[in-house]
C-alpha cells in the first residue's frame, strides 16, 4: 500500500523470541518493509508450540508482514550481507544476546557513525552496563524483578502474568521509539542510536504500585482478582457464572445498593460509607454481596449494573473472547496467511478512518532468502 504511513522505511532486524519481532510487526503493519534475518534453524519462537496448524502461536502472533531470509551469522558472507542491507535501510533492529551484536562487528554505535542516517535500536534484559548487564533475562524473570509477581496472584501465593507483558513492555517502547527517531530524522536529517531494557520498560509500568509503597510504607496486599486499595472492585459470584464490577465512587456505591442490590439502606451503614470504610470492613462487604448476586444469573446482573451505571464486565474464556460480540460489531478481526492455513487476528488497535489495516502473510522460514540475497549482490550461501 503506498498511502501507507510507513511505506518506503526499510527495518532490518536482527530479532529472536518476543520483545523485538513485536515491535517490528507493528511497523510492518504500518507499510514498512521489515526484513527479518533468522538464524539457519529459524527463530526459536517458531517451536515455542504447535497450536496454529502446526505452527507456532506466538510466531503467528508476531511475524506477519515481514520478509524472512536466512543468514548464518557465524559467517563472513553473513556479516557481508548484513552489511550491504543496513547500507540502504532506515532502521536497524536487535536483540540478541548482550555483546552479541558487538562480537558480529554489527555495534550500533558504530553503524550510525557509517551511516549516520541510521536509526539504531537495541533491546536487551537490563541494559547496558550495571551488574545485570549480561544476565540472561526471559519474561518471568523481568516480571519477578520489576516487582511485578509480588504484586498479582492471591494472598496465598504470587503469580506471574498471563502473557509475555514485559517483553510486550520492551516492544512498545522500541516501537513508540522508532516512529519518534524517524519524525526528528524528517526534521534532522541525522538518525540515532537507542536502547530499551525489559527491566525499565515494566519498570515505568509499576510506578503506581512503586510509589504506593515507597512512600506508604507497606507493598501493595495480593488481591487476586480484586483491587488492592478499592471495594467493591472484583468478581461477583452469580447463579450461572461470574460478573465483575467496579465502584469508582460514593455515588456509584449508592446506585449500586439502590438500584442493583435493591438495598437502599446499605448506602448509609456506616460500615461502607466511604471508599476507606468498605475497605476495612472488606469481608463484611463481600459477605453482604455474595449473599445478593448468588442468586441472580449473569445475564440480569449485566443489565441491572449497566441501567445503574455501574461498569462491569463478563469473566470471558479465550474461546469466548474470539466470539466477542463488540468485535463483531466493529469488524475487528481480518484473515491472514501462513503457510499452512489462513487465521484470524485482531487487527491493529489503533483505527484510522478510511484506511484499511496493513496484515500482511507470515513468511515461511527462508522465504525471501533468494530474493534479498540476489537484491542486495550476496551470491551462494550466507
Amino acid at each position: 500500500m503506498t498511502n501507507a504511513p510507513l511505506a518506503g522505511v526499510t527495518v532490518l532486524s536482527l530479532e529472536q523470541a518476543v520483545a523485538a519481532p513485536f515491535a517490528t510487526r507493528q511497523l510492518a503493519d504500518l507499510g514498512a518493509r521489515v526484513i527479518k534475518v533468522e538464524r539457519p534453524e529459524g527463530d526459536f519462537a517458531r517451536d515455542y508450540d504447535t497450536k496454529v496448524y502446526g505452527e507456532s502461536s506466538f510466531f503467528t502472533w508476531l511475524n506477519r508482514g515481514k520478509e524472512s531470509v536466512v543468514v548464518d551469522l557465524k559467517t563472513a558472507d553473513g556479516i557481508a550481507l548484513i552489511r550491504r542491507i543496513i547500507r540502504t535501510a532506515d532502521v536497524f533492529v536487535q536483540n540478541l544476546a548482550p555483546g552479541a551484536v558487538g562480537r558480529l562487528g554489527l555495534d550500533p554505535l558504530q553503524l550510525h557513525a557509517e551511516e549516520p542516517s541510521l536509526i539504531a535500536a537495541s533491546i536487551s534484559g537490563y541494559g547496558g552496563g550495571g551488574p545485570a548487564e549480561k544476565k540472561k533475562a526471559y519474561d518471568l524473570l523481568i516480571q519477578c524483578e520489576a516487582g511485578l509477581v509480588s504484586v498479582t496472584g492471591s494472598p496465598d501465593a504470587p503469580a506471574k502474568v498471563g502473557i509475555s507483558i514485559a517483553d510486550i513492555a520492551a516492544g512498545m517502547y522500541t516501537y513508540s521509539g522508532v516512529l519518534t527517531a524517524l519524525y526528528e530524522r524528517e526534521k534532522t536529517g541525522a538518525g540515532q542510536v537507542f536502547e530499551v531494557s525489559m527491566l525499565e520498560a515494566l519498570g515505568e509500568w509499576m510506578a503506581q504500585p512503586y510509589f504506593y509503597a515507597r512512600y506508604g510504607g507497606a507493598d501493595p496486599a495480593r488481591a487476586g482478582a480484586r483491587h488492592a486499595s478499592i471495594a467493591p472492585y472484583g468478581p461477583m459470584a452469580c447463579r450461572d457464572g461470574t460478573v465483575f464490577l467496579g465502584v469508582q465512587n460514593d455515588r456509584e456505591w449508592a446506585a449500586l445498593c439502590r438500584d442493583v442490590l435493591n438495598r437502599p439502606d446499605l448506602a448509609e451503614d456506616h460500615r461502607f460509607v466511604g471508599n476507606t470504610g468498605r475497605m476495612a470492613h472488606r469481608q463484611d462487604l463481600e459477605d453482604v454481596l455474595a449473599a445478593a448476586f448468588s442468586g441472580i444469573r449473569v445475564d440480569e446482573a449485566e443489565a441491572r449494573l449497566d441501567a445503574a451505571g455501574i461498569a462491569n464486565a463478563r469473566l470471558r474464556t479465550m474461546q469466548e473472547f474470539a466470539d466477542h460480540p463488540q468485535l463483531e460489531a466493529r469488524r475487528r478481526w481480518r484473515d491472514i496467511a501462513t503457510r499452512s492455513g489462513v487465521v484470524r487476528a485482531t487487527v491493529p488497535p489503533v483505527t484510522v478512518f478510511g484506511r484499511e489495516p496493513l496484515m500482511g502473510p507470515v513468511p515461511a522460514i527462508g522465504e525471501h532468502s533468494e530474493q534479498i540475497r540476489a537484491e542486495f549482490g550476496a551470491g551462494g550461501s550466507a
